[in-house]
C-alpha cells in the first residue's frame, strides 16, 4: 500500500483523486472512488444547483467533495454556501480567481484544492490559501492550457518545497494507469488527479456510444479546441481550450471558429448529437491518456488495479540500481 502526505492527510488508501468532470462525475462515481480508498469529487462544473444536490443525495453517506469551474461559480451566488452545508471532504476550484471563495471555505474547515496550469497561477493560489495544488498538464481531457505534465509537476514541486512546504501537490494530465501514478510520485507529487480513466468507468455519466468510440482511439486522436464551447454557448477565457476526441465535426470547424459562431444549425446539430450519441458530431471529452484505456470497468476495480501496479513498480525500481 502506497502512503504519501495525501493519503495521510485525507485518510485514503490510495493517493488517487477523482477529477471533478462536469456532468460526468456524478454522486455514484464519486462515492465509488471514495469507498475504494481514493477521494471522489462531484463534477459541479457549470454550477447547476439542482443537479449538484441530486448527486450529493445519490452519493449517500460516502465522504466526497465537489469541484467547480471557478469563473462560473462567481456567477452563481449562494451555491458554494449550499454545498458547504453538505460538509464536503474538499472543495476543488479551477479556471479563475479563487480569492473571493477562500474565506468562506476556510471558515468551514474544508480543504481547498486549486488546479493550476501555469507557475503564476500556482503561486497566486498558494498565496490565497490553497491546501492542495493540482499541476495540470495539457495532456488532460477537458479544459487546460499548454504545459506538459512531465515538466510542470516537478517545477511546481520544487517551488512548493522551497516556499510552501505544507501545501500538497497532485499531478494531472495523461495519467491513466499505475505507471503514471508511480511516475508522478517520482516527479515530486503527493498523488494524482485522474479524469479520463474514470470517464471510462461503469459509473461515469457518459453519453451513448462515447465509451466505445473513445476506447477504440489513441492519444493522437484528441485535439485541443474551442469548437465544443462555441456550440454550447460557454464564454470561456481565451487562454483555455478543451481537449476532446477528434471527429468529423471538430475537423470541419477547427480552423473556422467565426463561421461556427454564426452557424446556429451546427449548434443545434451538436446539441442533438450529444443526446442521441452521434459520435461523428458530439465529441467525447477525453485526454491523451485514453490511449492507455482498453475497456470500461467499475471505478473500484480501476483504483485497485492502479494502486497495485504502482506499488509493484515502485518496489521493483530498486532492481535498476547496482548493488
Amino acid at each position: 500500500m502506497i502512503q504519501t502526505r495525501l493519503t495521510r492527510r485525507f485518510n485514503l488508501t490510495h493517493p488517487i483523486v477523482l477529477a471533478p468532470m462536469a456532468k460526468v462525475g456524478g454522486g455514484v462515481l464519486a462515492a465509488a472512488v471514495s469507498r475504494a480508498g481514493g477521494l471522489g469529487l462531484i463534477g459541479g462544473g457549470y454550477c447547476e444547483p439542482d443537479w449538484i444536490s441530486e448527486q450529493f443525495d445519490l452519493a449517500g453517506n460516502a465522504e466526497i467533495g465537489c469541484g467547480f469551474i471557478t469563473w462560473r461559480l462567481a456567477q452563481e451566488a449562494g451555491l458554494l454556501k449550499t454545498v458547504l452545508e453538505r460538509k464536503p471532504r474538499a472543495v476543488f476550484l479551477s479556471f479563475g480567481d479563487v480569492a473571493p471563495f477562500v474565506d468562506v471555505i476556510k471558515a468551514q474547515g474544508v480543504p481547498l484544492i486549486c488546479q493550476v496550469q501555469t507557475m503564476a497561477d500556482m503561486q497566486t493560489a498558494v498565496q490565497c490559501g490553497a491546501d492542495v495544488i493540482v499541476a495540470q498538464g495539457a495532456e488532460a481531457g477537458g479544459h487546460g492550457q499548454s504545459r506538459s505534465t512531465m515538466t510542470f509537476v516537478p517545477e511546481v514541486a520544487d517551488w512548493l518545497a522551497a516556499n510552501a512546504p505544507d501545501v500538497l501537490l497532485l499531478a494531472a494530465g495523461g495519467i491513466s494507469d499505475g505507471r503514471g501514478l508511480a511516475a508522478s510520485l517520482m516527479l515530486g507529487a503527493d498523488g494524482v488527479l485522474m479524469g479520463t480513466r474514470f470517464w471510462a468507468s461503469d459509473e461515469a455519466l457518459v453519453p451513448p456510444n462515447h465509451h466505445d468510440a473513445a476506447i477504440a482511439a489513441t492519444g493522437d486522436d484528441t485535439v485541443q479546441t474551442k469548437v465544443v464551447d462555441i456550440v454550447r454557448g460557454f464564454d470561456w477565457p481565451d487562454r483555455f481550450n478543451i481537449r476532446v476526441l477528434r471527429n468529423r465535426f471538430t475537423d470541419r470547424w477547427q480552423g473556422d471558429y467565426e463561421g461556427l459562431r454564426k452557424d446556429t444549425a451546427a449548434h443545434a446539430a451538436w446539441l442533438e448529437a450529444i443526446v442521441s450519441g452521434d459520435v461523428d458530431i458530439a465529441s467525447a471529452t477525453v485526454g491523451q491518456g485514453i490511449g492507455l484505456v482498453s475497456s470500461a470497468k467499475p471505478a473500484g476495480e480501476i483504483i485497485e488495479n492502479i494502486g497495485a501496479e504502482a506499488e509493484a513498480l515502485l518496489r521493483g525500481a530498486t532492481s535498476c540500481l547496482e548493488e
